[in-house]
């Protein structure tokens, strides 16, 4: 978990993206890598934006892109972090980009990082997009970690892992044993109305413990509430600071018909969510 990357678009919770950041890279003395981020051009004519755009303003991805960095930089001096030197590991920051790249781009990217860490998509305009969540999960084979809107001010104290049972789980807490052996405790949380065919929480607790985790099974019923909403209340009462959860278990395409337990977290998630799928 030594580098990080931090795809920069500013929007409402870009902020709290940077403390999230750096409250990871902390934990590991990271390097974090920021860039800027805009939509693909196919976004942009989706919303009826002329295509000569794209050759008429080269220059407003370049300030935009200087802005970004700006903010970039600003936020990492303030907190006296250092730039990145070659051939020294340790906590410091860089910067990769003259102009805005796409979300395609950066997912493919973010294949060379340990994580990319992201806002947490929202409805409203000026909300972190979807379209660049998606891509990252979806092209980048790695894990995502979404910041919540408001900065957190503790990351990977108390973990709860929403244990499905599922391949995409499974896939996910792989990826956080470097969280999850650092956490003073983790919960591997079960909602009874909701999991595959696979290994207990139990039996994963049991497995995590094993590998020096301080894990503990603890099973929940629904109790007529959603998936998600079953998750994040548990999450809270447990008073955990990170959720590890694979993403979208069903197909991407029921869930943006019928809702999920991953649409519902990413949009209303209070506290950083680990991700992979």
């Amino acid at each position: 978990m030594k580098n990080v990357l931090v795809p920069v678009e500013l929007h409402s919770s870009i902020d709290s993206v940077f403390a999230t950041a750096l409250l990871f890279a902390r934990r590991f003395e990271s390097y974090v890598e920021g860039m800027p981020l805009g939509p693909d051009l196919p976004d942009l004519v989706a919303f009826d934006m002329p295509v000569s755009w794209t050759a008429a303003d080269q220059n407003t991805w370049r300030e935009l892109a200087e802005e970004s960095h700006r903010h970039f930089a600003d936020f990492m001096e303030a907190e006296k972090i250092p730039p990145h030197q070659a051939l020294i590991h340790n906590l410091s920051w860089g910067w990769a980009g003259e102009a805005a790249f796409g979300d395609s781009h950066v997912s493919s990217y973010a294949r060379i990082f340990d994580v990319t860490v992201l806002g947490r998509p929202g409805p409203e305009r000026g909300d972190a997009r979807m379209a660049t969540a998606e891509a990252a999960l979806f092209a980048s084979g790695r894990p995502v970690l979404f910041a919540p809107q408001k900065a957190p001010a503790m990351l990977g104290d108390t973990v709860v892992i929403a244990w499905n049972q599922s391949t995409e789980t499974a896939r996910a807490t792989a990826f956080a044993m470097p969280l999850l052996k650092q956490a003073r405790r983790v919960v591997v949380l079960t909602i009874a109305e909701h999991k595959v065919s696979g290994p207990t929480g139990e039996q994963l607790a049991h497995n995590l413990r094993a590998n020096g985790v301080a894990a503990e099974a603890l099973e929940r019923s629904a109790k007529g509430r959603s998936h998600g909403d079953a998750i994040l209340d548990n999450a809270s009462t447990l008073g955990a600071d990170l959720l590890v959860k694979g993403a979208y278990t069903q197909s991407r395409l029921r869930q943006m018909i019928f809702g999920g337990a991953t649409s519902l977290i990413l949009g209303k998630a209070a506290i950083p969510v680990f991700m992979s799928n």
